[in-house]
């Protein structure tokens, strides 16, 4: 009598094996096409939470007279504010100079220089996910806008004139 053995098989073919990793790929390029405006959100509430921080920080540094210039009065801004901070203790504001794109764009300041004018402030970021929108914290609170072709000054700052 005569066996004919047949060998199985074992393993996936080449073409199997290419099948499959074109459909996990196609998958993962929807999953990260998908995260893109989750991502943009994300930063813009980062921002967002940054500036109310720096706020803080800000009116607690007014009232404290070994913070920034004295007494009710905030710290310049002319240069931009990278930490605040009291001769030594406490720290009221860790460094917070990067915007959450990766460092390539700092938070901007306007310029409070002059000796009145260190009474207020005004602090502002762009926004990623609504066109033309600016975040502003301010002595007068936390505003936002939108207008085209805008950047925040003091007497414009998200809305309020921060001066008066």
């Amino acid at each position: 009598m005569i066996q004919f053995f047949s060998k199985k098989k074992k393993g996936f073919t080449l073409i199997e094996l290419l099948v499959v990793i074109a459909v996990i790929g196609m998958l993962a390029g929807i999953v990260l096409v998908s995260f893109g405006p989750t991502r943009a959100k994300a930063r813009d509430t980062k921002r967002q939470v940054d500036l109310r921080e720096i706020m803080i920080a800000m009116e607690m540094c007014y009232g404290n007279s070994n913070c920034g210039l004295g007494l009710d009065q905030y710290p310049a801004t002319a240069g931009g504010i990278t930490q605040i901070d009291t001769d030594g203790d406490p720290l009221y504001l860790s460094p917070v100079s990067c915007d959450p794109s990766g460092c390539t764009v700092g938070y901007n300041w306007t310029d409070n220089s002059g000796a009145p004018s260190y009474r207020y402030y005004c602090v502002y970021a762009k926004l990623e996910t609504e066109a033309n929108t600016w975040f502003c914290a301010s002595n007068k609170g936390l505003h936002k806008k939108t207008f085209a072709g805008y950047t925040p000054i003091n007497t414009d700052c998200c809305g309020v004139n921060v001066t008066q």
